[in-house]
């Protein structure tokens, strides 16, 4: 396995209290895999992915237990500078706000470039060159005059594929992309959606996929993990999930995208809000919001259950979620 993640905890110290933003997250993604990571804002989808590269190492954000097993090292125990070498060249992210990530005052080549000049120690012509090449091979058209222009003289698009070429420049095992569709337009999402599949299948690497939208990786992902309040509450191949989901979390995101075999029907939006981290229901954190929610669900925290051979629920009564195939 490429990537395992055990029993995971971050935990969040505020004015307001401790804000428990990852409870207890187990999942894993193997080479040549895509692992989808769904949920609204605030589910803990982010959090997890900074813990897995390391970037949640001062405070307030404070990771309290589990581990990070990478290619079966804990990235945890190692050394800093260990783990810097990891990152870049292991793994690598791609964040969701293209411009905020890239330097404003550095052209996009010299920005490439520079990985390459620090982590393989080349020559500043010969990095220059292997940064068009990579340009290049993320459709950007006019590569070698494109690189000497700045981020802001992009679309955002185009700075969304500038970012997947600097995650793949030193040709990483695990790539996270953390949301790389937010704000671009539909024909653009499905682009950047399947220069990523393609890249995975040339690569064969590793692929974790953060979105809150259903709709954008329903054709790319193998598995789809759905975070609520901290926690995965659903865990299952793709088509399974789509075709039947096991947690009324799940069916709630699932009813809230508009379908063609739905016309003229009123979509059904998640009712309530996520709860506030500091302070989390006790039971099931979605019981406030869940159609289905009975006293059980409000004292005893439902264990994730497994519903067949590699899918599970968190939900006291997901067999009943399974059976309402009318719903």
């Amino acid at each position: 396995m490429l990537l395992e993640v055990r029993d995971l905890h971050v935990e969040f110290r505020t004015r307001d209290g401790v804000a428990r933003a990852v409870n207890g997250v187990d999942c894993a993604v193997d080479a040549g895999e895509t692992l989808a990571v769904l949920g609204e804002s605030g589910s803990g989808k982010s959090v997890t992915a900074q813990a897995v590269m390391g970037i949640l190492d001062t405070p307030p954000a404070r990771i309290t237990g589990g581990r990070i097993l990478f290619r079966g090292q804990d990235l945890l125990t190692v050394r800093a500078e260990e783990r810097r070498r990891i990152r870049g060249a292991g793994m690598a992210m791609i964040f969701q706000d293209a411009l905020s990530a890239l330097n404003p005052v550095m052209t996009v080549g010299d920005q490439l470039a520079e990985m390459f000049v620090v982590h393989r120690g080349m020559r500043k012509k010969d990095a220059r060159a292997r940064a068009v090449e990579l340009m290049d091979r993320v459709r950007i058209p006019a590569a070698a005059q494109r690189a000497r222009d700045h981020p802001h003289q992009f679309s955002g698009g185009m700075r969304q594929r500038i970012m997947i070429a600097m995650a793949l420049a030193l040709e990483p095992a695990l790539v996270i992309a953390d949301e790389p569709t937010t704000a671009l337009d539909v024909t653009v999402q499905a682009q950047v959606m399947d220069l990523l599949a393609e890249l995975r299948r040339e690569y064969r690497m590793g692929l974790i996929l953060i979105t809150h939208d259903l709709g954008v990786v329903a054709d790319v992902a193998d598995r789809i993990a759905v975070m609520y309040a901290g926690r995965i509450v659903e865990s299952a191949p793709v088509r399974d999930l789509y075709k039947l989901p096991a947690h009324p979390y799940t069916r709630g995101l699932l009813d809230s995208v508009p379908r063609l075999d739905r016309k003229g029907r009123r979509l059904d939006a998640v009712r309530g809000l996520p709860p506030n981290l500091t302070r989390i229901p006790p039971g099931c954190a979605f019981h406030p919001r869940c159609p289905m929610a009975r006293d059980v669900c409000r004292t005893e925290e439902p264990p994730l259950y497994e519903v067949a051979a590699g899918r599970g629920s968190a939900c006291h009564f997901f067999r009943e979620c399974l059976d309402d195939r009318d719903h």
